[in-house]
């Protein structure tokens, strides 16, 4: 991969090669995921964050009681629910992964556009 980016650099020119320089590298998954919370949809993933959090938190609890059930009725009636609850936390979490990769791809193209711009400019001068 860095192969591909050394060639990338070598080919652009060199205020687009400064610019991709001052952009710096990809953000983390930590960075990317927290800017989730400033895009358009920024309400939606903090709604799903906070039912992703009380959902785990929820199956948490269930799933203690769970353990510390003796009767097998019990454990049912508290395992049931703590792995129904435990599993939707899972797939609300998984369900922001997608955003965040279509971020990175939307981030990408503009940056390709930026450059058939900027190419644009030179070739009409």
């Amino acid at each position: 991969m860095r192969d591909i980016d050394r060639m990338i650099e070598e080919a652009l020119g060199e205020d687009e090669a400064e610019l991709l320089r001052r952009i710096g590298d990809d953000p983390n998954f930590f960075e990317r995921a927290l800017g989730m919370f400033g895009a358009g949809v920024g309400w939606f993933v903090a709604l799903m964050m906070v039912i992703q959090s009380l959902a785990f938190l929820a199956g948490a609890w269930a799933a203690w009681n769970f353990f510390s059930a003796s009767d097998p009725v019990t454990q049912l009636r508290w395992g049931l629910p703590a792995a129904v609850l435990l599993i939707m936390s899972l797939m609300i979490k998984m369900g922001v992964a997608p955003a965040i990769h279509a971020n990175r791809i939307m981030c990408e193209l503009k940056r390709i556009e930026l450059q058939l711009a900027r190419a644009r400019q030179s070739e009409t001068a």
